[in-house]
């Protein structure tokens, strides 16, 4: 993979990359990011002189979906990240090394940039007897986790398996299978959830890391903010449906075929943090609502022990402005006619008893 001490722009320059394409790289990747043109100029700075980040890539119990993911991106493209952006020291599914020489690299990392490389965990430590669900190079992986954690700059826990624990964790979760957080914790840890993370979310936070050298803005979860700030319903192109209390009611319905809202099928759109509706999957071409089957919520705590995909467990309150214009107005004029009845009860009350206390002051 080259040293690490080597810069990006070095890396490019060697593979014959001219400074006009690195400009235009800098400036979609900014794009992607969320970013203004000011940022393109301080990407292509830290590029120019800053050193590769090491990045040391761990599995856990996972189904590999989030590198599935990660070499689907776009903006920027894999190849780009791993080949020049970082150092990709350790992956075992896809390092040539394996065995004892894929253990060495490990070991010969740590020691080499101990307190300057991102460990990167996909997956989960299981800590039921003593971890023995899940050996790595003839270890319990979560010692192996500990000791890298030990040494390193943060920790990025990459899809809902790191992040929540996802379905290894599902009800009775006979391994014990426990987020990283709740493993790990006297190091800062990026928890990048989804099952999996959309692939430009997953480069984009490495880009950010690789150019300013620090940490992203979090939530109060441990999240990115710049992708998971917004509900998946906040920025979905059928809103406007769920407000105007147009739902698809059965699968392959007339609504359904209008593109009507997934709420009533159990959508979790209304309650799931992620960016899908916003950056999409595959180049942005689409994400599950737009090909027609509701949100799962998967980048949310206990996602698999909150009933079937298709309950609607939530209880949104949508206003439907066309289905229930005319109920709407009945009622507040209904409200207003209630108000007024009760006023006047209130007002004649107030008369009868003052004139019952002229009276026995009469007397």
């Amino acid at each position: 993979m080259g040293e690490a001490t080597e810069t990006f722009y070095g890396v490019i320059r060697r593979q014959g990359i001219t400074r006009r394409s690195f400009h235009k790289f800098c400036s979609l990747t900014a794009t992607s990011l969320g970013l203004g043109s000011l940022a393109a100029s301080q990407i292509a700075n830290a590029l120019e002189t800053k050193p590769r980040v090491p990045v040391i890539w761990m599995h856990g119990l996972e189904c590999t979906c989030c590198s599935e993911s990660f070499i689907r991106s776009a903006h920027p493209l894999f190849k780009d990240v791993v080949l020049s952006m970082i150092s990709l020291d350790y992956d075992a599914p896809i390092m040539a090394a394996a065995g004892h020489q894929a253990e060495a690299i490990l070991e010969e990392t740590r020691a080499k940039y101990k307190g300057q490389y991102v460990l990167a965990v996909e997956g989960n430590p299981p800590l039921n007897e003593g971890g023995m669900f899940c050996i790595d190079g003839g270890k319990p992986f979560v010692e192996k986790l500990r000791a890298m954690a030990e040494d390193s700059m943060a920790i990025i826990a990459w899809g809902t398996c790191a992040s929540w624990g996802c379905v290894q964790a599902a009800k009775p979760n006979p391994t014990q299978a426990t987020p990283i957080d709740k493993v790990i914790t006297n190091k800062p840890i990026i928890k990048v959830p989804g099952c999996p993370p959309i692939a430009e979310v997953m480069t984009a936070l490495v880009t950010f890391i690789t150019t300013f050298g620090k940490l992203p803005e979090l939530d109060r979860q441990g999240r990115p903010k710049m992708f998971y700030s917004q509900r998946i319903h906040d920025k979905c192109y059928r809103r406007p449906h769920f407000d105007a209390g147009q739902f698809v009611e059965e699968w392959d319905d007339e609504s359904a075929r209008q593109g009507y809202c997934l709420y009533k099928m159990g959508c979790k759109g209304p309650t799931t943090y992620n960016a899908c509706s916003a950056v999409r999957w595959n180049d942005g071409v689409s994400f599950p609502i737009q090909s027609g089957h509701g949100c799962f919520g998967c980048s949310e705590d206990g996602f698999w022990d909150k009933g079937s995909f298709y309950d609607r467990l939530t209880t949104i309150k949508q206003f439907g402005i066309e289905a229930n214009a005319d109920q709407i107005g009945m009622a507040a004029a209904g409200a207003v006619g209630l108000a007024v009845a009760a006023h006047a009860a209130i007002t004649a009350a107030k008369r009868l008893t003052g004139k019952r206390g002229r009276v026995a002051q009469e007397e």
